[in-house]
């Protein structure tokens, strides 16, 4: 195996509200959104409205991935 270095800073936002801050955060990051998710509860409380709105606000293109289950489970 070769050397390497992995280095994975993670920025991580909670709060009431915080939903509405994507499109400022999102100007450092590019274009282009992965949005992982399970789909039931996500979309059962509205979050996935309101997160959907945030990123066409932003201008960024989404490509989802849903359906994702945990693992382990």
């Amino acid at each position: 195996m070769h050397n390497f270095t992995y280095w994975n800073p993670t920025k991580l936002i909670f709060g009431r509200g915080e939903v509405e801050r994507l499109p400022e955060e999102l100007k450092s990051y590019g274009k282009n959104v992965l949005l992982v998710y399970g789909g039931g509860s996500i979309k059962r409380s509205g979050l996935y409205d309101q997160v959907i709105e945030q990123l066409n606000k932003a201008g960024v293109t989404v490509h989802e991935l849903a359906g994702v289950e945990p693992n382990p489970r």
